[in-house]
């Protein structure tokens, strides 16, 4: 049995009198996949926030490798070290890119930042190769790169700090089912190469199909399902998911009829 890189536990998180996330619990083995699913508003995308340390939970907490990181940290070397962590990767890369600055000059602040005094350059490089990308784009402006390119860069800086958990905010939503692809078998070699934990959060369950081992299907804040990949896109017992899986497109599917089975739930 793996050992659980990532836990969380009975999260909870309120905007006002909206419980975006109410008692949510799930845990992530070392060199894991978990993908967490749900209809916009469902409250993932809040969920990854609170485990990268963007949103504040109200209750409940975050172990990495055990530690719990609400524990108060002192100085910058132990925020920096908390920081490197877990890593996220948001939906559109040129958002989290700075327009001028080249793809090197980006990796080698991050590197900067949280490994002063070394030399990067050759660090650079590996991590460009490690992601498919070469000198060529080291040079490169954000604007001059593909949506692909992008978000190889985006992955490559996170990778740069040696994450033991990478949050992958709906990374592939934005770009075209051919570079989707690529990106996803990319994140696959990676995850072998390197054993680090994927926590993929995304509405796609063709997505959760291809790269996730276990899944937890969430609707307003909450957990209603949650197992193995393949058991719960195979046989899912909650009805929410047996929705999800029917609003996927295919011959004779009925969108009205789907909408209506949404309200009646």
């Amino acid at each position: 049995m793996r050992k659980t890189v990532l836990e969380a536990s009975g999260l909870r998180r309120a905007y006002g009198p909206v419980q975006a996330v109410d008692d949510v619990s799930f845990r992530l083995a070392e060199g894991g996949s978990l993908g967490i699913v749900g209809e916009s508003g469902s409250g993932k995308t809040t969920t990854a926030r609170i485990v990268v340390g963007l949103e504040h939970a109200d209750g409940g907490r975050i172990l990495v490798h055990g530690r719990d990181r609400g524990d108060r940290v002192r100085g910058k070397a132990q925020r920096l070290a908390r920081a490197r962590e877990v890593q996220m990767v948001f939906q559109d890369p040129f958002l989290s890119l700075d327009p001028r600055t080249t793809v090197g000059g980006a990796l080698r602040e991050t590197l900067r930042l949280h490994f002063p005094g070394a030399d990067h350059g050759r660090r650079v490089a590996e991590l460009l190769d490690q992601v498919g990308l070469g000198a060529r784009e080291a040079d490169a402006l954000p604007r001059q790169l593909s949506g692909g390119q992008r978000q190889r860069v985006a992955i490559a800086r996170a990778l740069a700090v040696e994450p033991a958990v990478l949050v992958l905010d709906e990374a592939v939503a934005a770009l075209d089912v051919s570079v989707q692809a690529q990106i996803l078998n990319l994140l696959a070699d990676i995850r072998e190469q390197t054993g680090i934990g994927y926590l993929f959060i995304t509405h796609d369950l063709g997505v959760v199909r291809c790269v996730t081992d276990d899944v937890v299907v969430m609707r307003h804040g909450r957990i209603v399902e949650a197992g193995p990949t393949a058991r719960v896109l195979a046989a899912p017992e909650h009805p929410y998911t047996r929705l999800l899986l029917e609003s996927v497109p295919r011959p004779g599917w009925d969108p009205q009829g789907i909408a209506a089975a949404r309200r009646a739930l």
